[in-house]
């Protein structure tokens, strides 16, 4: 197996449940960690960031049942507001009729007033002159009544619709937080099986622990400090073997993350990493380890240069991001090893249509040994690099929040007490 793989689980669990994990508070995004000083996650810990996934996700998938049953009893014949408002709608109408009739006798009584006969006397006259005014009058209370009866009956419909928003805009939210807390609880279950398959593998007999080799280096140029939404930036990766014998095999490792200015919003579906060799002008995409196909026989002294695309989408906020890289090597004899740190390249997210002008590079967030005196490997065409990296002055993994901290955090130190691969296989 890559000896690595154990790397890219612990960063996934990290990314995913960084508080859980590791217990970081936002202080901790304030300083750069140390990766050498961290361990990777033990099984204990990763059971139980899995068992607090676990039990966010059945807290989510009850609040999203108790969310249902309140919609549908928002939508019950039976519910308070319903009731309320069918009441209401029903003393409206009973008002409207009343207001009706009272009308219809306002009508009559100045009908039979005006069809008095000449002949009719005063009392009769002054009756019928009577029986109009109260007419008059009670439909004029009648339509005080019913004016009062339509807006208590809005009223209360507007209530009984509001209640019934709110419950389905609640059963909306419900299902959004019960799908990120499947999602966090399948991550976080996938963390663990692998761990524990990694846990499995270094038991097995007469395989040999695979070694730091801090001169198996990875160095990044021409990734800028700044770089816009919307746009795709080539840079180069140098995989250098500084030790005095040969490496079979080279595993190239590259891995971005990105977050918005708060740190709080993870960018990882935003951003994308490709490679291509240096002789080669088709581009393939990082695999989901964060590896790229091997170097073979990179001799003592050599380096490979390797081309490197990053893509931010257009839609991605203004934010921060950090490209981590290293190496790991296997030889046919069964030895093996790989850089002990992750190296970090920090750069600033600008939105789209932004212009930075003329940028540094971005740099590392630990001093790089000195690759310059290396030969370059047989049968590249890149020519080798010169110089050294730029400084931007920005400090754009201080501004990134737990995720990013605590991927950085594992770090690679975490890697080889990871088993040698199985012979014939590096999977």
């Amino acid at each position: 197996m890559k000896i690595r793989r154990i790397l890219a689980t612990a960063v996934a669990a990290a990314v995913t449940t960084p508080a859980v994990l590791l217990s970081v508070t936002p202080a901790f995004a304030d300083s750069k960690p140390t990766a050498q000083t961290q361990e990777k996650p033990s099984l204990a810990e990763l059971e139980k960031a899995a068992a607090a996934a676990q039990a966010v996700y059945d807290d989510a998938v009850a609040a999203e049942s108790a969310a249902d049953a309140a919609l549908e009893a928002a939508g019950s014949d039976t519910d308070p507001l319903t009731v309320a408002a069918e009441e209401a709608a029903a003393a409206a109408a009973a008002a409207a009729t009343a207001k009706t009739d009272a009308d219809q006798a306002v009508v009559e009584a100045a009908a039979a007033l005006k069809d008095l006969p000449d002949t009719a006397t005063d009392e009769q006259r002054t009756a019928a002159e009577t029986a109009l005014a109260e007419a008059e009058a009670a439909a004029t209370a009648a339509g005080e009544v019913k004016t009062a009866a339509d807006a208590k009956a809005e009223e209360a419909v507007d209530a009984r619709d509001d209640a019934r928003v709110a419950a389905a805009r609640a059963v909306g939210e419900a299902r959004k937080a019960t799908k990120a807390a499947l999602d966090d609880k399948t991550a976080a279950d996938e963390a663990l099986a692998k761990a524990k398959e990694e846990a499995a593998e270094e038991g097995d007999d007469g395989e040999e622990d695979c070694v730091p080799e801090a001169k198996l280096t990875t160095v990044v140029t021409g990734l800028p400090s700044t770089v816009v939404a919307g746009t795709k930036t080539n840079f180069t990766l140098r995989v250098a073997n500084g030790t005095d014998r040969t490496m079979d095999e080279v595993f190239p490792f590259a891995y971005v993350h990105a977050t918005d200015r708060s740190g709080l919003k993870d960018l990882g579906d935003l951003v994308h990493l490709q490679w291509s060799p240096a002789s080669s002008s088709t581009w393939k995409n990082v695999d989901n380890e964060h590896y790229m196909d091997p170097i073979s026989r990179l001799g003592a002294g050599a380096h490979a240069d390797l081309k490197m695309r990053l893509t931010v989408d257009a839609s991605a906020p203004a934010g921060n991001g950090v490209t981590f890289v290293a190496g790991d090597y296997w030889n046919d004899n069964g030895t093996c090893g790989g850089s002990p740190d992750l190296e970090g390249y920090e750069f600033l997210i600008a939105a789209a249509g932004s212009k930075p002008g003329k940028v540094d590079d971005a740099k590392p967030g630990t001093t790089k040994p000195n690759t310059s005196d290396l030969k370059p490997q047989s049968g590249t065409s890149a020519s080798p690099v010169s110089g050294s990296l730029a400084a931007t002055g920005a400090s754009s993994t201080s501004q990134l929040a737990l995720a990013s901290g605590a991927a950085l955090a594992i770090g690679a130190g975490a890697v080889f007490v990871v088993r040698r691969r199985k012979s014939g296989s590096h999977a």
